[in-house]
């Protein structure tokens, strides 16, 4: 407690200053200050180890303050009627799906059994692996070119086009059998 009282004596005034210098309310900025003190309380004989219980006070009064900024932030509640849901709420890459089995028969055998296996069916790489007698690293290798060369036949077949952020925007959906 003696290294308690020793710092808050020392910076207890300033300590003060500070806090009420941010926060417009007198009676929050005490409340504030005196949060810090329970805090340095509770820290007790860590606060003696410490070589600069100044900067530990001031520390923890800037991380009470912004904690009581991020309560305090003002919020404005939206009516959900000024938000009309979309007409079509499907994401682009979902609705992609329809043009999977295409692009799947097109690729060859390996590479559509890799995808099938793993994506598909959700077989473990390392599963894969050892069911065709692989090293992981290789049978990794093999899912990754095989997805490369997926999203190639994707773009191909279904005529796929991705906005500035890379992200699926739009496609033209076609059936398995439509060349």
């Amino acid at each position: 407690m003696k290294c308690v009282n020793e710092a808050w004596t020392a910076h207890g005034r300033e300590l003060l200053r500070f806090v009420s210098g941010r926060v417009t309310n007198a009676d929050e900025a005490r409340d504030l200050v005196q949060e810090v003190f329970l805090r340095a309380m509770l820290h007790d004989r860590g606060l003696c180890s410490i070589g600069n219980p100044r900067a530990w006070l001031f520390h923890v009064a800037r991380n009470l303050l912004i904690d009581r900024y991020r309560l305090t932030k003002e919020q404005i509640p939206l009516d959900d009627a000024d938000y009309p849901a979309p007409e079509n709420s499907d994401q682009p890459v979902e609705a992609l799906s329809a043009c999977l089995p295409r692009a799947l028969a097109e690729l060859a055998p390996e590479d559509r059994e890799a995808l099938t296996l793993c994506d598909i069916e959700g077989l473990s790489q390392q599963a894969y692996a050892e069911r065709l007698g692989l090293t992981l690293p290789a049978a990794k290798s093999r899912i990754l070119r095989a997805r490369k060369r997926l999203k190639t036949r994707l773009v191909t077949a279904c005529q796929v086009r991705f906005d500035e952020a890379g992200q699926v925007c739009c496609f033209v959906p076609r059936s398995p059998l439509e060349k």
